[in-house]
């Protein structure tokens, strides 16, 4: 194999990459072999004619595309590995060459990691955030800590609530017409939860059990089916169960089973203590989002758009294991919110490119302050990531191979970065 390296502009590269003509009618043997059992030409034996013959019969093109397919990934690897370039993008693959008897080339253009120029990253700027504790505070915390102690009751002798659990069964309606996608039975619902489209929930607020309601709303103008955007419809509900969560008395008792305290004074005290905790280390956060975020505006960097498209790929790759992991497809999701694709992957856009201008800031302040990890350090990160999933460091460190290694140790000089540029901020 021969490769041929070309800078293009917009930190775009393109690999010309030249396979042997022997290894090209190697892969041309291979895909005869594997096909022939699928070719039959009378007067021959279903998956015994002759490569010769069938070339004959359908030309020597009849097995291009199963060689193409089967040289390229290997081949494309080896000219990644070669091609001393920091690749940041799938390859966009053209080929210009196939022929039997001379060599196979194709193209791959991907994008470049792009050179950061800094600006100031240091003494910049940052609000001064407050980590007080108010008695509100530890309320709410209190409440919350109830809320998740309380335990679940059907409720039989009142109508529904705001915040109740229920089971419904609804049908929706246009233009009196049932529409795809709008009926379902005993379907769970937090009411409030604001899981429908605006309007939904609010109206089955006084809903008795068993009794039929209408609900009338009108799907958004940005909803994701068009025939459906923007239309008045009408829902035919009937809830048939109602559950709400029963919450424990606030006193010494409660104290006593959720911490070690033996007080509601104690444990009000220890409750104080975690918020600033809490507080404090958001507000270091906002401190270091608010300075990062400024250091990155002041650098300047040519990011190819190949790069930004691979970033949101992956961010859509994410969200579609996460909601598979929910027992819900995209479709499901964009309906119940109103979203499009098209609308989820703009947003997307703007993620990634804010994403991948923080990073490539941060490393690049890394290397100006040349910033390393010691194998110290490095060891003490892979002990507290072991002891969190309760195993030894020594096989946690086996399970994680090279590649996670050396990603953990960019992660540890990245996040030193950040903190270098947080602790140089100055706050107002």
């Amino acid at each position: 194999m021969s490769l041929q390296v070309e800078k293009l502009e917009h930190n775009m590269a393109k690999l010309t990459i030249e396979v042997a003509a022997e290894d090209v009618e190697k892969a041309l043997q291979a895909a005869y072999l594997k096909e022939r059992k699928k070719i039959s030409i009378p007067g021959f034996r279903k998956g015994k004619v002759p490569r010769q013959m069938v070339e004959k019969m359908y030309g020597p093109e009849v097995f291009y595309d199963e060689a193409v397919n089967s040289m390229i990934p290997g081949h494309y690897e080896k000219a990644y590995d070669e091609c001393g370039l920091d690749i940041v993008s799938n390859p966009t693959i053209d080929v210009v060459q196939m022929e039997k008897g001379q060599p196979f080339i194709f193209t791959a253009e991907v994008a470049v990691k792009p050179e950061v120029t800094l600006g100031e990253y240091k003494g910049l700027k940052v609000d001064k955030i407050s980590v007080e504790v108010t008695e509100e505070d530890v309320d709410a915390e209190l409440q919350r800590e109830r809320e998740r102690n309380g335990r679940t009751v059907e409720v039989t002798d009142r109508a529904v609530q705001d915040q109740d659990m229920i089971t419904l069964d609804f049908k929706g309606f246009v233009d009196g017409e049932a529409f795809e996608g709008g009926e379902s039975t005993d379907y769970a619902l937090t009411v409030g939860s604001g899981s429908f489209i605006p309007g939904f929930e609010e109206q089955l607020i006084g809903a008795e059990i068993g009794k039929e309601l209408e609900v009338n709303v009108t799907f958004p103008e940005q909803y994701h089916a068009a025939e459906l955007a923007g239309k008045p419809a009408v829902f035919q509900c009937t809830v048939k169960t109602i559950k709400e969560r029963e919450l424990p008395e606030l006193d010494d008792e409660f104290a006593s089973d959720v911490s070690e305290c033996e007080t509601l004074e104690a444990y009000r005290a220890e409750v104080e203590k975690k918020l600033l905790d809490r507080k404090t280390a958001e507000a270091r956060e906002k401190v270091e989002d608010q300075a990062v975020d400024q250091a990155a505006e002041n650098a300047e960097m040519d990011i190819p758009q190949a790069m930004i498209d691979f970033q949101v790929r992956q961010m859509l790759d994410d969200m579609s294991y996460r909601l598979r992991m929910q027992g819900m497809t995209k479709e499901m999701y964009f309906q119940m919110t109103g979203l499009t694709e098209e609308r989820m992957k703009q947003d997307m856009e703007k993620q990634a490119v804010r994403s991948i201008k923080t990073r490539l800031t941060l490393e690049a302040v890394a290397r100006a302050e040349n910033i390393e990890v010691s194998e110290e350090r490095l060891e003490e990160e892979i002990q507290k990531m072991a002891d969190n999933y309760k195993v030894e460091a020594a096989k946690f460190k086996e399970n994680m191979g090279e590649k996670q290694i050396e990603e953990l140790r960019e992660n540890i000089v990245v996040q030193d970065a950040i903190t270098l540029i947080a602790d140089a901020a100055v706050e107002e």
